[in-house]
């Protein structure tokens, strides 16, 4: 009688149907410009999001429901609203590398993203865009961060403290990581390390977030602030 690998399940399909599950949850076009606009890492609501994805109030409840249940998006109730969000920084991944596998397909070499968008954007709760590649390479010259991307060195560690960005290590999330960048087709910075420099950038007025959208703009005292701390020029 033959052993059974230990990967094998044949009585059990809970991963398969779980996978087919989100696949499902994200087959539809509205539904992915629902999880898309969600990707600026704000709560919206139900209003705002039919109203992004083209769709009426009536069928963009139905569409919420399933990416609730798929456990996609979460939401807050406050007051008469209910606010949408996405269920994680994973859920966040997963989207943006789906961006980037799907335009490959549909794009021919010169590439189609607004420059604006192309320039600068959130990628949920941190920098992405040319701006972000450059700084993450920035980083890695520097060897503030692992050749990988996936941790900050001692080095790095002290240059975020230092200009008031403190990476603490009482998180369970990664304190940095390597996110590719679907336009770029490079990466930039995520995990905590790129949370905190997005949160960090905004308050010193560095980047003014455009609303209802993921476009992020430089201020003048932004473009300074990226030559001077990662020697990056405006070219």
């Amino acid at each position: 009688m033959s052993a059974t690998h230990p990967e094998q399940r044949p009585d059990d399909e809970s991963l398969e149907l779980s996978v087919a599950a989100i696949g499902a949850a994200m087959s539809d076009p509205s539904r992915v410009k629902i999880l898309c606009a969600l990707m600026d890492g704000r709560a919206w609501t139900a209003t705002e999001l039919s109203a992004v994805a083209g769709i009426s109030a009536s069928t963009a409840s139905a569409h919420l429901n399933k990416l609730v249940t798929s456990q996609l998006i979460t939401f807050l109730t406050q007051g008469r609203h209910r606010y949408f969000r996405l269920a994680g920084q994973d859920i966040a991944q997963l989207i943006e590398l789906m961006m980037g596998v799907s335009w490959r397909r549909v794009q021919p070499p010169e590439t189609r993203t607004p420059l604006s968008l192309r320039r600068a954007r959130t990628c949920y709760d941190h920098l992405a865009g040319e701006l972000a590649v450059k700084i993450y390479d920035a980083l890695r010259e520097k060897a503030w961060i692992s050749e990988d991307g996936a941790a900050l060195t001692e080095e790095g560690s002290a240059f975020f403290s230092r200009i008031g960005m403190p990476v603490s290590g009482k998180t369970t999330r990664k304190r940095c990581c390597a996110c590719l960048d679907w336009s770029e087709r490079r990466s930039h910075l995520g995990g905590q390390a790129g949370a905190v420099m997005l949160v960090h950038f905004e308050q010193k007025g560095w980047i003014r977030r455009t609303p209802g959208f993921r476009e992020v703009t430089f201020t003048r005292e932004g473009i300074s602030a990226l030559q001077t701390l990662f020697g990056i020029s405006d070219k």
